[in-house]
């Protein structure tokens, strides 16, 4: 199916889809720019967009694969592609696969996770399948036991691995702790989440052939996000023009920004779903345009990524940085915030993983949990103020390794923050 003209496809969703109908009713009865239309709710719209009955679906559920998504609210959601659609959808994601680094014969092991109705496994290997350039897929998938998939990965000398950084790192962790070399692979392909310095530095020793590089950038409920940009910041995308419009939004105001180097959060307009229509739909993401080419843009992480610990707001970039100033030994190659609560008062824990072989120098450790917890004090004053005041429990760090880290179990994401606070 082709990308369809916006000014049709808001007609058309006004038309069909009750959500929509009510969300633009004040508007003009011809509306073609999308600065003239309200941006998305994200509680609202779930609301709307049920698994029966749903108010966001422009017809009947009678021709489509339903996808579980946890979208950006945390709790899982169905997303809903046409035959015709998810063609599009992997046809386009695969045509930017040439701009990571494939090339004609690689054979790519696809270690995303499948089942459940989670869609990455079948996105990536549908997506190489519809790739401009010939390739080999291994689809072993991401819950295969790390046993198995390694001598599959030596014996098939895949040359592409394509999954989460978390996963990535714990089939690297297992390498390294196997002594198995796998000097085949060329091209770490990562997805789904971000990929820190020191999971770079975990990556680049298991295999020390291969450069890590962005898959390219979607979402189940999004749709099409960004092509991968070549080049040194994986983080660099542009908008998949003409299938989708990408927009970045002032974080107060909702107006579009257009300078380069000024953040906002992305918003985005897929031109070719019309059964679940996509418009002016939060990402869940933050970016800023780069400003080096053509609706280029840079990714700086999710935008509800933080946590509350009494009076004080962290986010995970702030301990990212404070453990990327503080360890220049490269001894972390994992994080996790971590929530408690304890004798009336919340807690951070700072869990920090090390490579394999790293845990015996416990002193170096010990200096190193300082050098953080005294850098990320330098970052967020606020929480050694609430120290002093008693609202909360000093900063500490706990050590693990990486395959200690918590994951979303169907996904394999790291889950970069754990509230382990009672609700009840």
């Amino acid at each position: 199916m082709s990308a369809q003209q916006l000014s049709d496809l808001i007609r058309f969703a006004r038309h069909n889809s009750p959500f929509y109908r009510d969300l633009y009713a004040s508007l003009p009865p011809s509306v073609d720019r999308l600065t003239d239309l309200p941006v998305v709710d994200q509680k609202s719209f779930w609301a709307a967009n049920t698994l029966h009955d749903s108010r966001v679906l422009t017809g009947p559920l009678s021709e489509a694969t339903v996808y579980k998504t946890g979208g950006t609210t945390g709790s899982p959601k169905f997303s809903v592609y046409t035959r015709d659609e998810w063609r599009t959808f992997v046809t386009t994601f695969g045509q930017g696969l040439v701009d990571t680094g494939l090339r004609p014969g690689h054979r790519v092991a696809d270690l995303f996770y499948a089942g459940e109705l989670y869609a990455s496994f079948l996105f990536v290997l549908d997506s190489l399948a519809h790739a401009p350039v010939d390739n080999v897929r291994l689809p072993i998938g991401g819950g295969a036991p790390l046993e198995s998939t390694i001598p599959t990965l030596r014996d098939l000398a895949a040359q592409v691995l394509a999954g989460t950084p978390t996963t990535l790192c714990r089939l690297a962790e297992q390498v390294l702790a196997s002594g198995v070399r796998l000097d085949s692979v060329e091209l770490l392909l990562f997805g789904g989440e971000a990929l820190f310095d020191d999971q770079r530095r975990l990556l680049a020793t298991a295999f020390p052939g291969a450069e890590a590089r962005s898959v390219g950038y979607a979402s189940v409920d999004a749709g099409l996000l960004g092509r991968p940009v070549p080049g040194s910041d994986a983080r660099v995308h542009r908008a998949f023009t003409p299938h989708s419009v990408v927009e970045i939004l002032d974080d107060s105001t909702d107006e579009p920004v257009t300078e380069p180097g000024r953040p906002g959060r992305v918003v985005v307009t897929s031109l070719f779903r019309r059964l679940m229509p996509i418009i002016r739909y939060p990402a869940g993401d933050r970016a800023e345009w780069t400003g080096t080419g053509p609706g280029h843009f840079r990714i700086l992480g999710r935008a509800e990524e933080g946590v509350r610990v009494g009076p004080v707001s962290l986010y995970t970039q702030d301990a990212q940085d404070a453990v990327a100033l503080a360890d220049t030994a490269g001894q972390v190659v994992g994080m996790q915030l971590v929530v408690r609560r304890w004798e009336g008062r919340d807690g951070l824990v700072l869990r920090l993983a090390t490579a394999p072989g790293d845990e015996r120098d416990t002193d170096r450790r010990e200096s190193l949990a300082r050098a953080v917890v005294a850098e990320l004090e330098t970052v967020r004053p606020l929480y050694p103020d609430s120290v002093r005041a008693g609202f909360v429990h000093p900063l500490s760090v706990e050590w693990a390794r990486h395959r200690d880290l918590a994951v979303n179990p169907r996904s394999g994401k790291l889950v970069r923050v754990l509230d382990e606070r009672p609700t009840a």
